[in-house]
């Protein structure tokens, strides 16, 4: 582990020591909390009109220690009816409080994203944050995983299942509010988790993006997710321009839960009907920690996911016979007894294969002060295909493959992480230290695949390296409250975040070319004298089109030795946030946080929040922040040669850094942070059985980083010296085209979100309803921010398809509506969801086209066989919603891509089919 990963151990060893005084002239509340199955951990316990509040024990129990006075003492969890109770305490009271929840309710839940405070409800924060019931959800929904999850569940949040995008099939790039993935932080119990270590470059949604892998956490180790949809860059930190999203495990005990789901996609669209076959297993446990409430919460799963194909069947010419490149394609196919659908890609989601298993635990110390941890395991086998080399092609070799071959991308995905503290109180004061560890790790094969240049003797697997990103966090948080007016919370601390990025090189025959040679002489016939020489300007093999063979593994080159790098940084934070409760109406908060990195310098951010609660029924609130992204150690320091697809087109770009030759000949300037501004304001509601929040919001962000699009040389007679040397530098590095990292544009997103909900007691059950909705704008503002040697190339630094992904590769516009009803041992499930309407990214104005909106249907129906068992059978995409296909038949690859890769609507794999089997025991 790296050496800040120790710098904690000394001062959680001091604060062992923490003090927790009571004081005489006090009362105390205590209690348990059960439910139908016993003890109930995680709920929340508050008295109302103030922000005196406890969490129950993996026991049940609670202990609230408070002034003499009256109060009403309310008690929730998400998925529970609340409780309230009057009670008038005197000093010195001890009162035994027990309560006793029921399922369903309202999901009101309390909580604590947005304020460094003590927790409120959903209606009455400041900030707009949804609370989703993951327990529930993975119980009645057909996804199984985070992003698909909150694809469905909340409208603000996008994500998709990419396809013929390298390491991104595997890693589900995602949105909150329409910005960039690298644009929201993810947090886990309210501690910053690590980035993945792939950084997006083809042709996707978060295209250059660097995102966090939320998939590698299992659902069955998660009790709620929390997502804060408002800029919050200076209470958490960088990355939280969009906002953050809170992942909180389960802290359960002696309770244990399996769930197995298994579907298939059954649609005419597939091979014999059926295809994308699933299985997850899925299994939690909780086993006490000693007599005090500690604990240690296991939850971990397996997940099998075949692949998908949506493609077509080749068109054109298959195999050619040289001289003249006639046509034999027929021919052909009668000789090797094959069809055209046998020559095809694999379009639609990739095979996966994965297991990770994520704890978390908790052990009371005398004094009220507690040690906690948290952490987890992951390891995912990604297998995804390119575009099919055929027979003739120069790029194979027809003896290793008389047929063509499928190259094929396999990705060994590692997560590791942990996180341990602790925290109690220092007088009046509460206390929290903790370090969080964690490190993602993408190792690449090529397989199925071949090095044209090696010939006959070439492998048909190569180790193709791969990148691993390391990330340190060390916090110390202080909060307490001031009985300042009608209450005023204080909170500040400090962080050291410490960060390593390292790309590892592939084995020589996965990147070299061994088709190319210099020349060092003439011999007597005056006949030049050839050396081999991998990165030599002259090709020596060619194929049977004439076209030179090429170098590398076909369809990822591995990285290079040049391409390796171990990069560190460090960044240090202090931060102060208050909030201040003039009345019982009327709160206004204020946050600020300094940071500085050691490679971008320093920045001061800050925020501001009000509420004012127009009746005990509406509330107004709003914010205003600024915000600040240190672009990633990926953007800076990643390098590499990959096929991308181009309008179709398949392209060897490589990627070079900012401070490359390649760069510096293009005036591509250093990489600096982008800066935001954001601001928000919107209605809040609760009356009878319904909630209502409303918030509209507005984010522009300054120097934003992009991938470029791809610039080439040229070797012609008349092409100017700076062209010759960036087509020599590209030839050296297997590419015919360059793309890098750049601050090129400035952009604005605004929009609007809605949630409401319903519930109440139908007939002899309970029913729910839950609308929820929004719609954004996110485009580019001003011109394009190229530099004087990039005059007339601005459509090539940032082109039209990059545009398009910026602002219109995902849907503005989501409403989703869910309606569940629960009667005995039956429950009944049913979701639409509407997904705007995308564009195609590309710069060819025959290939435009918008993709309409559609609705997507899930339904589901489950039974109790008995108290502990439940079996579930439903679908997703009930009737086999596709979006719309690609007009143009010269932008489907040669019917290959129905439908559009680029566009990342709801993903086109038909209906999905599933059953679960449910133990809780």
């Amino acid at each position: 582990m790296p050496t800040p990963l120790l710098r904690p151990i000394f001062l959680w060893a001091c604060l062992l020591s923490f003090a927790w005084q009571a004081h005489s002239q006090t009362a105390t509340v205590f209690g348990k909390i059960t439910d139908s199955k016993g003890p109930l951990p995680g709920v929340t316990v508050h008295l109302e009109k103030t922000n005196k509040g406890a969490y129950a024990n993996s026991t049940g129990n609670y202990t609230l220690t408070v002034a003499p006075g009256s109060y009403t003492i309310s008690v929730s969890h998400i998925g529970y009816a609340a409780q309230h109770k009057n009670i008038t305490l005197v000093a010195g009271q001890q009162l035994e409080l027990n309560f006793a929840l029921s399922e369903s309710g309202t999901m009101n839940e309390l909580v604590v994203l947005g304020s460094r405070n003590l927790p409120r409800t959903q209606t009455e924060t400041p900030v707009p944050v949804d609370v989703i019931d993951v327990k529930r959800i993975v119980s009645d929904a057909p996804q199984v995983t985070i992003n698909q999850i909150l694809n469905y569940v909340a409208p603000s949040f996008s994500s998709g299942t990419q396809t013929v995008a390298d390491g991104t099939d595997h890693i589900d790039p995602a949105s909150l509010r329409g910005l960039g993935p690298d644009q929201v932080l993810v947090l886990v119990n309210g501690k910053r988790r690590h980035n993945t270590a792939l950084v997006n470059v083809n042709g996707t949604f978060g295209r250059g993006a660097v995102g966090t892998d939320m998939n590698a956490i299992p659902t069955a180790a998660i009790d709620r997710i929390e997502i804060l949809r408002d800029g919050a860059a200076a209470q958490y930190g960088s990355d939280a321009i969009a906002g953050v999203i809170n992942i909180i495990l389960k802290s359960t005990v002696n309770r244990l839960s399996v769930n197995v789901t298994t579907g298939a996609n059954v649609t005419p669209k597939a091979g014999n009907n059926i295809d994308g076959q699933t299985v997850q297993t899925a299994v939690n446990y909780g086993l006490p920690l000693g007599d005090k409430g500690g604990y240690i919460n296991v939850g971990g799963s397996f997940d099998y996911r075949n692949y998908t194909n949506r493609s077509g069947p080749w068109v054109g010419p298959i195999y050619r016979t040289y001289p003249g490149g006639i046509d034999k394609t027929d021919s052909f196919l009668v000789a090797n007894r094959i069809t055209r659908n046998d020559i095809r890609m694999r379009a639609g989601q990739s095979k996966l294969r994965s297991s990770q298993v994520f704890m978390n635990a908790s052990m009371p110390l005398q004094n009220g002060a507690e040690i906690y941890a948290f952490g987890g395991l992951g390891y995912r086998n990604g297998e995804a295909a390119g575009v099919y080399r055929l027979p003739n092609d120069s790029r194979n070799i027809i003896d290793i493959y008389p047929l063509g071959f499928l190259p094929e991308i396999h990705s060994d995905i590692y997560d590791r992480s942990l996180a341990m503290g602790i925290r109690g109180h220092l007088g009046a004061w509460k206390v929290d230290l903790s370090n969080a560890w964690g490190q993602n790790e993408f190792k690449f094969t090529v397989a199925n695949s071949l090095n044209a240049s090696m010939g006959k003797s070439s492998p048909t697997t190569f180790t193709a390296g791969g990148p691993v990103f390391t990330q340190n966090t060390t916090n110390l948080d202080f909060s307490r409250r001031l009985e300042t007016l009608s209450g005023l919370d204080i909170s500040f601390g400090a962080e050291h975040r410490f960060e390593r990025y390292k790309l590892i090189p592939g084995s020589e025959n996965s990147y070299t070319d061994y088709g190319r040679a210099s020349q060092i002489g003439v011999d007597g016939q005056g006949n030049p004298i050839l050396v081999p020489d991998p990165q030599g300007p002259i090709n020596t093999k060619f194929g049977p089109d004439g076209t030179p063979r090429a170098g590398g593994a076909q369809v990822f080159p591995g990285f290079r030795p040049e391409n390796a790098v171990d990069a560190t940084r460090s960044a240090i934070a202090t931060y102060v946030d208050a909030e201040l409760n003039f009345n019982s109406r009327f709160l206004i908060g204020a946050a600020a946080r300094f940071e500085n990195y050691n490679d971008f310098g320093s920045t001061l951010t800050g925020k501001l929040t009000t509420r004012y609660k127009l009746s005990e029924q509406f509330a107004l609130r709003g914010s205003a922040s600024t915000g600040f992204r240190a672009p990633s150690l990926h953007q800076r320091f990643f390098s590499n040669t990959a096929t991308l697809f181009v309008d179709g087109q398949p392209y060897e770009v490589g990627t070079f850094t900012n401070d490359s030759r390649p760069a510096q000949l293009l005036g591509i300037p250093k990489l600096k942070p982008e800066k935001s501004k954001s601001m928000s304001a919107g209605l809040t509601g609760q009356f009878g059985k319904f909630s209502l929040t409303v918030d509209g919001y507005f984010t522009r962000i300054d120097d934003r980083v992009v991938y470029t699009d791809q610039f080439s040389g040229s070797n012609a007679p008349n092409a100017s010296p700076t062209d010759k040397e960036i087509y020599q530098l590209l030839q050296q590095a297997n590419a015919n085209r360059a793309a890098f990292f750049a601050n090129a544009i400035n952009s604005e997103t605004k929009g609007i979100d809605l949630v409401l909900s319903y519930a109440t007691r139908a007939g002899a059950g309970n029913f729910r309803a839950d609308l929820a909705a929004t719609v954004s704008n996110t485009q580019q503002v001003g011109p394009v921010k190229a530099s004087p040697k990039l005059a007339g190339k601005e459509n090539i630094y940032f082109s039209r398809a990059s545009r398009i992904y910026l602002e219109r590769s995902v849907p503005n516009e989501k409403v989703n509506l869910t309606l569940s009803y629960t009667l005995g041992k039956f429950n009944a499930f049913v979701r639409n969801v509407y997904f705007g309407s995308v564009e195609e990214a590309t710069v060819d104005p025959n290939f435009y086209q918008t993709y309409d909106p559609k609705v997507v249907t899930d339904v589901a129906i489950g039974y109790k066989l008995i108290k502990a068992l439940k079996i579930s059978i439903g679908s997703n995409n009930l009737f086999d919603i596709y979006p719309d296909k690609v007009n143009n038949p010269n932008n489907t690859t040669n019917n290959q891509f129905l439908y559009s890769r680029r566009a990342t609507q709801f993903g086109f794999n038909g209906r999905f089919l599933f059953a679960r089997l449910e133990l809780n025991l």
